[in-house]
Order: structure tokens, then C-alpha cells, then sequence
């Protein structure tokens, strides 16, 4: 069963790649544990099928990076861009989309945060894997506040757009 609000975040591990070593973390990848980072802060998640991928890099991606400071200004401290890449992959498309200091890059490599809020979406007959479905959701302390998915090829609820409207 998929996560819905009211739910709290289940503790599972993402890896993120820095592209400097600042505050005692190293280049990376850095592992950090989901419901602990979540902790105490308003976070805007994004998740998308892939790095790369034609909607989540022209798309998805853009959207959450462009709207950052509006974001932070209706009270999210952070925004979270998770996708079943690894940590370098995530750090190598976030340099290129601009996301530094706006979107954090989180790599759920084995899709462990993924299967654990019943996400995941298997696309092994399109040759790429368990990937995520694509959606925003909104946690506050930890605990959802809002999900919005996507249907499988489509890009309308998830967007940075309809996540603003509803803060």
C-alpha cells in the first residue's frame, strides 16, 4: 500500500553526493537516514522514475529548482529529489540542472525508501528495473502531509507548480 498523509516516514537509507566537502561531510556518497533528516524541517519531496530521463530533466526537475525560493518562502526548509540512481548519477544530473543549494539530490539506489512507502513501479520490461512512480508529497516533523502521484507516463499532479498552489 502506498503512502498517504498522516503516515510517517519510514526509516530507510539515501546517499547523496557533494560536489564540495563542507560540514564534516565528505564527497560522498553520503548515507543519511530518511526519517532523521525529515526530522524537525518541512520537506517537499519530488520522485521520479530516473536521472535523465526526458520529463524529470525537462520537466520535473526544472520546476522544484526554478521555484526554490517560493518554496522556502511558504515555509519548506528543504526539497528533496529522490530517484532509484545512484548517488553519483544524482549528484552528476543535479550539477547540470542547477540544483545545488536549491534541491538536494538523494540516490535510493536499491529502492529501499521507495518499496517502503509502495512507490516502487517495475519497468523491467522496458529495460529499466524497479524504478519509483513519479510524485510530490509534503512532510512536515516527518509525517505526510500530502501525496500527490502521477499515473505511470503521465506528468500533471506532481508537479512544482500544483505543490505551491497547495501550501
Amino acid at each position: 500500500m502506498a503512502i498517504q498523509a498522516g503516515d510517517k516516514l519510514p526509516s530507510s537509507t539515501v546517499y547523496e553526493f557533494f560536489h564540495e566537502e563542507t560540514g564534516g561531510c565528505s564527497l560522498g556518497p553520503n548515507a543519511f537516514d530518511v526519517q532523521k533528516e525529515a526530522a524537525g524541517k518541512t520537506v517537499a519531496i519530488l520522485a521520479l522514475p530516473g536521472a535523465y530521463t526526458p520529463t524529470c530533466s525537462a520537466k520535473h526537475l526544472p520546476g522544484f529548482i526554478q521555484h526554490a525560493a517560493e518554496f522556502r518562502q511558504r515555509g519548506v526548509d528543504e526539497i528533496w529529489c529522490v530517484s532509484v540512481n545512484d548517488a553519483f548519477v544524482m549528484g552528476a544530473w543535479g550539477k547540470e540542472q542547477g540544483a545545488a543549494g536549491k534541491v538536494r539530490m538523494l540516490a535510493d539506489g536499491a529502492a529501499e525508501f521507495t518499496r517502503k512507502i509502495g512507490m516502487e513501479l517495475d519497468l523491467t520490461t522496458r529495460g529499466m528495473g524497479v524504478r519509483s512512480q513519479r510524485y510530490s508529497m509534503l512532510v512536515k516533523d516527518g509525517v505526510v502531509q500530502l501525496v500527490n502521484l502521477d499515473p505511470p507516463g503521465t506528468f500533471e499532479n506532481s508537479t512544482a507548480e500544483k505543490l505551491l498552489s497547495q501550501l
